[in-house]
This record gives structure tokens, C-alpha cells and sequence, in this order.
């Protein structure tokens, strides 16, 4: 746990603590399983750190045996180590800071607005609802920066839908936002922007346009789009940022599809949409990307890829082989941390070295997704630690963000239809 112990000590150190924390009241589920109470009447707080004093540090230290955000001041000496309240007390790390050397600059953490993050925050008592979004979003909290808005539909809604269901609609004359984008996704990323001092930076994905859209005509299983509609998706998810921006939301960027390489598999899974390497940068490079950049959402960032990283860094590759025009409308790489176990950590490292000016973010990670895993572990630390395992090994590669899946689900791992 030492990394985690100097992750956590760097943070401190760059961070800005006043008030007084309040602590986590831990709750038991058995084998070690353990999480903080967070209800109407009480939620734990941890304030930011304010300033330090030079040759000073504040750690935060959460364990094994029930720590959570522990917090200790101490004194930096040019001693082989210092001692930390960890689970062997004799344990001591020593790490070198060279302020000389920088590396990227880190964006930020956060989670989605999913349909069932919604439905799920929204059955919570009021008070309840406050003390967790303040938990998420305010300084009291983890103060989440980094949120992922899905385009319509995904695995984590109750039934599929996108904005403009039924019969081919060439003129988008049916489009619509869904009632799950005004009851659940606007409402909570209005109340996460009123929560938070830092602005939010929103990042949109579509998971299938229109099923006519399609080749399938069905909104999941193998499918591409048809090319007949190659224009006509491009203003589609313009059309999306128009109307979000009605209600004062701004997307900070876009990602050129989630998960290409669902639509390709022969099986229904969930909301996808195949594209190829060599597709995906005709689509961008002619339609969307032009259309884009000349609309009033000229300043929403492009994301490219948006899948598992054993797909790197060939699937750029190919991109930019297919045209070299595509850089001129990607700003960055999403990648999610699905198959990470499958292919090490030294592919980002590849992707950076090829294209340094382009960064590097993490849009979606959750465990039980997989047939052999367990849908919900509650307080599961083994969960927690492949969560951190995976974002130090990514902040180590040049990522700059790392984003949870849903921001809310319930003991049953859902709703999801």
C-alpha cells in the first residue's frame, strides 16, 4: 500500500485544510467489507487541505482495517523514511520529490449521469440526495470535476431509446430530448454545478443513434451506420448540444462513439454502434468533424476511440493512416478499463509517444460487468484497490483523468434493462 500512501502524500502536498473533518461511521458488512454511512442525518466530511507549511505534509490515509481519509500532519527530513498509520506500523516510505520535472497535467476524477445514477439518487430521501451530491461534487467532499453525459440510451436505463425513435426522419423532425434527460441527467448536472466550486467538465457519448440509422434497424447487436446517414448523425448529436444548451449545460467535449467494438460482436449486449478504424475517421474527418468545428459548439473537444485499450495503439494507427486529417479534429484518446488486465499499461505509454500533443483520458470503469464477477461487493476492498492499482499504473502512462462508471446503483447492480 505504499503507492497508494505517496499517491496521496503528492496530492496533499499540491492541494489547498480548513474546518474541522467530520469522520466516517463505519458500517460492518462482514469480511472486512466495511463503507461510511451517508444518510439524511449524517455524512462523513473531509475538508481541503488550505496551506503548509514549508517541510511540512498531510497525509490521508483510508485502510484495510477501517481507516477512511485519515488524515496526519508530519514534518519532510532527508531520513531514509518516515512512519505512516498503516496496517504494519513499522512500515516507513521514502519517496523523492523533484519539482524540476513535470509531467501531464492532471484533469481531474468523476462519474456518469446515468439514467440510473438518476433514478437511484432521485429515490433518496431530500436530505439524503444533498449529503451525497455534496459528498461527490462540494468541497466537503471528493469534489468530482469530470462527469460523463450519455446520449440518449445505455446499458444503465431502463429500456433502449434514443431521440428519434420510429420510422426514418431524414429532417430530425421528431427529435427530442427523452424525459430521462429532463427528470434524472439535467437536473442532477444543474445540481452538481451549483454544488461545486470548480466547474464541471462534461463529456457526452453516444451509445446508438436511431435504429433506422442502422443496418440492423435494432438499437444493440453487430451494426454500423448506414452511410446514407453519415450527415444526418453528424446533426443529430448537434442537435443534442443545441438542446442541452437551452438548459444552460455545456458540453466540454464529445467522444466519437462508445465502445466501436460492441457493434462488431454478433451478439446483443446493450445500445452500440460498430464503426472500423477506417469508418469511424471517414465519419469524423468529412461530416462530423467540419460540422463541429463550424457550429457555436466550435469550442466542444473531440475524444477519439472510447474502448479498451488492447486496441491500442493499432486502432489510432489506423486512423491516422486512413486520413491525417483526423488530428487536425481529435484533442484526445478515451479509453476505458474493462480488458486492462489483458494488455499492460506500456501501450499508453506508446500512444503518448506517438501523439504527444494529444491527451489521454479515462471515461469508464466499473467491476461486475463479467459473467464470473459478482454485481454488487459492498465495501469490497479488493474492488477498491483494483480501482487505484489501475489509476496509478494510468497516471504513471501520461492519463489525465479517470472516470467511474454510473454514479449510482442500486444493491442489485442496476437498474439496467
Amino acid at each position: 500500500m505504499s503507492k497508494l500512501s505517496i499517491l496521496l502524500i503528492l496530492w496533499s502536498l499540491t492541494s489547498c485544510v480548513k474546518g474541522v473533518s467530520r469522520p466516517c461511521v463505519l458500517k460492518d458488512y462482514g469480511q472486512e467489507h466495511q463503507v461510511c454511512v451517508c444518510n439524511a442525518t449524517y455524512c462523513d466530511i473531509i475538508y481541503r487541505v488550505q496551506t503548509i507549511n514549508r517541510g511540512e505534509f498531510v497525509s490521508f490515509i483510508s485502510s484495510k482495517n477501517g481507516l477512511r481519509f485519515n488524515k496526519s500532519d508530519g514534518k519532510l527530513s532527508n531520513q531514509s523514511g518516515f512512519n505512516l498509520p498503516l496496517a504494519n506500523p513499522s512500515t516507513t516510505v521514502s519517496f523523492t520529490v523533484n519539482p524540476a520535472r513535470k509531467y501531464q497535467k492532471i484533469m481531474g476524477f468523476g462519474g456518469a449521469f446515468t439514467d440510473a445514477a438518476g433514478i437511484n439518487i432521485k429515490s433518496l430521501s431530500k436530505l439524503a440526495q444533498e449529503n451525497l451530491m455534496r459528498s461527490y461534487f462540494s468541497e466537503h467532499g471528493i469534489e468530482y470535476n469530470l462527469c460523463r453525459v450519455p446520449i440518449s440510451g445505455t446499458d444503465f436505463s431502463t429500456h433502449p431509446y434514443s431521440y428519434d425513435d420510429g420510422a426514418p426522419d431524414p429532417q430530425l423532425s421528431r427529435f427530442a430530448l427523452a424525459q430521462e434527460d429532463l427528470e434524472y441527467k439535467i437536473p442532477l448536472i444543474q445540481w452538481a454545478k451549483s454544488t461545486s466550486e470548480k466547474e464541471i467538465h462534461l463529456i457526452a457519448a453516444s451509445w446508438s443513434p436511431p435504429p433506422w440509422m442502422k443496418t440492423n434497424n435494432d438499437y444493440s447487436g453487430f451494426a454500423f451506420l448506414k452511410e446514407e446517414y453519415f450527415d444526418l448523425y453528424a446533426k443529430y448529436l448537434l442537435r443534442f448540444l443545441d438542446e442541452y444548451k437551452k438548459w444552460d449545460v455545456k458540453i466540454w467535449a464529445m467522444s466519437t462513439g462508445n465502445e466501436p467494438s460492441n457493434g462488431v460482436l454478433p451478439i446483443k449486449r446493450f445500445n452500440s454502434l460498430g464503426w472500423t478504424p477506417l469508418s469511424v475517421t471517414n465519419w469524423t474527418v468529412n461530416y462530423f468533424g467540419p460540422q463541429l468545428r463550424s457550429s457555436v459548439h466550435k469550442d466542444t473537444i473531440l475524444l477519439a476511440f472510447d474502448d479498451q485499450r488492447l486496441f491500442l495503439p493499432w486502432w489510432i494507427d489506423l486512423m491516422v493512416r486512413a486520413d491525417r486529417k483526423i488530428l487536425q479534429y481529435i484533442d484526445g484518446f478515451a479509453v476505458h478499463w474493462y480488458w486492462d488486465f489483458l494488455v499492460g499499461v506500456g501501450v499508453i505509454n506508446e500512444l503518448h509517444d506517438k501523439y504527444p500533443e494529444k491527451f489521454t483520458l479515462y471515461t469508464e470503469a466499473s467491476i461486475g460487468d463479467k459473467p464470473w464477477e459478482k454485481k454488487v461487493d459492498i465495501g469490497s476492498w479488493e474492488r477498491g484497490e483494483m480501482y487505484i492499482a489501475d489509476i496509478i499504473q494510468n497516471l504513471n502512462a501520461w492519463v489525465t483523468g479517470w472516470l467511474d462508471w454510473s454514479l449510482a446503483l442500486d444493491t442489485t447492480g442496476g437498474p439496467s434493462w
